[in-house]
């Protein structure tokens, strides 16, 4: 997202997910170019979290896009035939990321095995898209 902002806190405790730390997630994971933030679906957090975890990341992902608005993602339709029309992107139920010093080859096939949601390799530009939708791979 290149906005350099991030986030070190706790969304998960006791049982249940602290509203104040997804309200700043929605932000950290808004669309920058219209500047405008959706509620996240807590489980795409939760399929990054288990991600992590199973890599033993020490290091933060880094987030290239999270919730783009129907406009934004229809303007990169248009520009990328790679970029899908009904993309959970616009559910908040997407991010495209990378974790420092991990190959998005390994990332992509780690999350793709573990069957817990949508995995999509995008070697050329260095990130893998994860979502919390259907366990599927392109």
């Amino acid at each position: 997202m290149q906005t350099e902002e991030n986030f070190s806190g706790v969304y998960w405790q006791d049982g249940r997910y602290d509203r104040e730390a997804l309200k700043q997630l929605d932000w950290l994971f808004r669309d920058p170019a219209r500047e405008e933030a959706t509620p996240m679906d807590p489980r795409l957090f939760d399929v990054m979290h288990s991600v992590a975890l199973q890599l033993d990341a020490s290091e933060g992902f880094q987030v290239i896009s999270g919730y783009r608005s129907p406009e934004t993602n229809a303007a990169r339709a248009r520009e990328s035939r790679r970029v899908s029309r009904a993309s959970l992107h616009m559910s908040g139920m997407a991010a495209d990321v990378r974790l420092p010093g991990r190959d998005s080859f390994g990332l992509a096939r780690l999350a793709a095995e573990m069957q817990i949601g949508g995995v999509g390799l995008y070697r050329r530009d260095g990130f893998v898209h994860l979502d919390c939708g259907p366990a599927r791979r392109w």
